[in-house]
């Protein structure tokens, strides 16, 4: 009997809740919001075969479940606090067999990485629990994502016992000895580049690169990116400030 091909999605975790920088994942980004930006880069991997938000059930989220539902995005709503449950269900909601993690304030995420991260995971499939890229975080703060069947999930969020593990989903693979493999950018760049979207100055790097960079409905590339910083210096610095204390 063939094995039955593994439905492979995306679940990014939205919220407006952030304390540093409130309603993060709705700010513009070259005319479109942060999440939507996000989204239309997964759209770009060749090994998804859906994307889901998966935003809580709190009023305030209500605008992320209103702009999932006007673009057709599928939203699942759960708890706020408890993540790794709001995963979970997400996930047996959407029949999901493989799970990648990624959250909304990453604009950035890198298609092609994603598509080799997974390739790998699927092409190893039985050795390993979690392919990850931030353990240790070598790749530019915004490109992280983790890769992981149900089965492993499933298992973390029967197991799961601490607040930390609850709300950051992964952890409970590398604290309880799963096996883990961690992608690891050759050139460190975390040390020199900070791609996410947590404070003001976060966004407007983010902001200037979309500015820059955004044409029409193309993608472009995290190699493009590193040129417009080797080129722009001064934007490269807007959040420099921010690494060390990452």
């Amino acid at each position: 009997m063939t094995e039955a091909k593994p439905v492979v999605g995306a679940i990014v975790q939205a919220r407006m809740g952030s304390t540093r920088l409130p309603g993060k994942v709705l700010l513009d980004l070259a005319g479109r919001p942060a999440l939507l930006r996000l989204v239309e880069r997964l759209r770009r991997c060749e090994t998804l075969g859906t994307i889901i938000v998966a935003t809580s059930v709190e009023k305030k989220d209500d605008a992320v479940a209103a702009v999932c539902m006007a673009h057709a995005i599928p939203v699942f709503r759960g708890s706020e606090r408890d993540v790794l449950d709001r995963y979970y269900r997400a996930a047996l909601t959407y029949g999901l067999s493989v799970v990648v993690r990624f959250t909304a304030d990453c604009p950035l995420i890198d298609p092609s990485l994603a598509d080799e991260m997974i390739r790998f995971f699927l092409g190893r499939r039985g050795d390993f629990d979690l392919v990850t890229n931030r353990h240790p975080l070598t790749y530019p703060d915004g490109l992280d994502l983790d890769v992981m069947a149900f089965d492993g999930l499933e298992r973390a969020w029967r197991k799961a016992d601490t607040p930390f593990e609850r709300e950051h989903v992964v952890p409970f693979f590398w604290e309880r000895g799963l096996r883990v493999h961690n992608f690891e950018c050759p050139e460190r760049l975390f040390s020199t580049h900070r791609w996410t979207l947590d404070y003001p100055e976060d966004y407007a790097l983010l902001r200037r690169v979309y500015e820059a960079l955004q044409h029409g409905d193309e993608t472009f590339t995290t190699t493009q990116v590193l040129a417009f910083m080797a080129e722009h210096p001064e934007i490269r610095q807007l959040n420099a400030h921010r690494i060390a204390a990452t």
